[in-house]
């Protein structure tokens, strides 16, 4: 892995400046380029488990740029947990006011904010022009998606992982934005996962074959809703691992 520099910033969101970790190669080549990706964290917010995550998506020879998505309703450390949520009784104190947030962020302010963050990754320095990658976790793959659909000339990949709520009834179910997507998308779904059963899970499979989207789906035996975050207690590392080799093998396919 190449050595990396990370580093919280401020960026221009839709609707006002927005915290970011913003992680990237060591080079001693100044004019030195990389892909871009966005990195869309998943509902426990900007914390240092996400700063973690990005710096070794870094470290494959990318500028990663992680948004705190809740900027409205609170800066980064307002809207994190004070520690890891190990234990039933932390993770429930923490997830009663994590909905509500979750809910503001509507479909129309969150393809604003995603054309935002995607302006804001192509104008670091180092990020190479031209398409970028998409990477979300729990709702964030549903962001991850989204931004694919909004910006389908911009995003080539998408990675989206313990993704829960894809295939709903609503006007603006994430798999119905599949159309729009020219992206190759890669989903490693949790089969113990309540927010995706597995009849969701095949209907999202079907949506994107019927919409000739080139993807790569699966589910990760014994795994739950949130395996990839290891300060959480769903943790599963070697399903963890599997996500962070697939994801490497799709940036590698799609952003070189």
């Amino acid at each position: 892995m190449t050595e990396t520099t990370g580093e919280m910033i401020t960026i221009t969101a839709a609707d006002g400046p927005a915290e970011a970790y913003m992680a990237r190669p060591v080079s001693a080549d100044a004019d030195a380029t990389w892909p871009g990706v966005l990195f869309l964290i998943d509902a426990i917010g900007l914390r240092p488990q996400i700063e973690t995550m990005v710096d070794r998506i870094a470290s494959w020879g990318y500028v990663v740029l992680a948004p705190n998505l809740f900027y409205r309703s609170g800066s980064a450390a307002e809207t994190s947990p004070d520690g890891p949520l190990l234990d039933d009784d932390s993770r429930a104190a923490f997830f009663a006011g994590v909905r509500p947030r979750m809910q503001a962020l509507t479909t129309d302010l969150a393809r604003r904010d995603l054309a935002a963050y995607l302006d804001a990754l192509h104008a670091l320095p180092g990020v190479r022009p031209g398409s970028v990658g998409t990477t979300g976790y729990c709702m964030g793959g549903r962001l991850a998606l989204l931004a694919a659909a909004t910006r389908p000339d911009d995003v080539a990949a998408v990675g989206m992982f313990h993704t829960g709520g894809v295939v709903t009834d609503a006007a603006d179910s994430p798999h119905l934005s599949l159309p729009d997507v020219r992206a190759e998308v890669l989903a490693v779904h949790a089969d113990h996962d309540q927010s995706m059963p597995p009849e969701a899970i095949a209907q999202f499979e079907h949506a994107l074959t019927s919409s000739g989207v080139i993807h790569h789906a699966g589910v990760y035996p014994g795994a739950a809703h949130g395996y990839t975050m290891a300060d959480t207690a769903p943790y599963n590392h070697d399903a963890a691992e599997y996500h962070y080799a697939e994801l490497q093998k799709l940036f590698d396919r799609t952003l070189h």
